[in-house]
């Protein structure tokens, strides 16, 4: 790693949360076409010394998170591969979840919606019951059996705030180099401590 890589991973050590609910498209389609969104919120912890992350994402049916949906819990590593383009010291970053990928459904709706299409191969999907989906194929989020969850993304940190890649306004994830986002999204900001 250069000098500017280990500023940089010094500069993302820690903990970062959402400023506040914030939405992205999703794959799934309105009636017109249209992306449905997908309310969340992030919270996110990265180890500089082994390039460790632990990513929480908290989900809802709505903007303010009043109705609690899903929460996903990802735990993996980083790869730098280098300087990205879209600002200014922001480089390109693959996350793997190559530890550990948790859903607990938070609306009956959603556990409901499991049962139906996530359930060979798991126990029954009760709110508030933790599953692992680690290794295993999950169709709701599009996880294949015996591959790890990944991304080809983005980080930027400038001061007390960190700034990931956006979201395709049509849905499409960031599971090839090619599909690697050219737009920041809105930034988590440092936790304090």
């Amino acid at each position: 790693m250069s000098d500017v890589d280990d500023r940089i991973k010094h500069q993302l050590q820690g903990e970062w949360v959402s400023l506040a609910t914030e939405v992205r498209p999703s794959a799934a389609r309105n009636p017109d076409g249209s992306a449905k969104p997908f309310y969340l919120k992030r919270h996110f912890r990265y180890s500089a010394a082994n390039d460790e992350f632990e990513l929480t994402i908290a989900s809802a049916a709505d903007p303010y998170s009043k109705l609690p949906l899903a929460r996903l819990l990802i735990r993996g590593h980083m790869q730098w591969r280098g300087p990205h383009e879209v600002a200014p010291g922001a480089q390109k970053v693959d996350f793997e979840a190559d530890t550990a990928y948790e859903v607990t459904p938070l609306l009956q709706g959603f556990a409901d919606l499991l049962n139906q299409v996530a359930a060979q191969g798991y126990e029954r999907w009760e709110v508030g019951a933790t599953q692992s989906v680690f290794g295993k194929g999950f169709l709701p989020f599009g996880l294949a059996a015996g591959r790890n969850f990944k991304e080809f993304d983005l980080v930027l940190v400038r001061g007390d705030l960190l700034f990931w890649g956006a979201r395709h306004v049509d849905g499409r994830g960031f599971d090839t180099e090619d599909n690697r986002p050219t737009s920041l999204q809105i930034p988590l900001a440092r936790v304090a401590g």
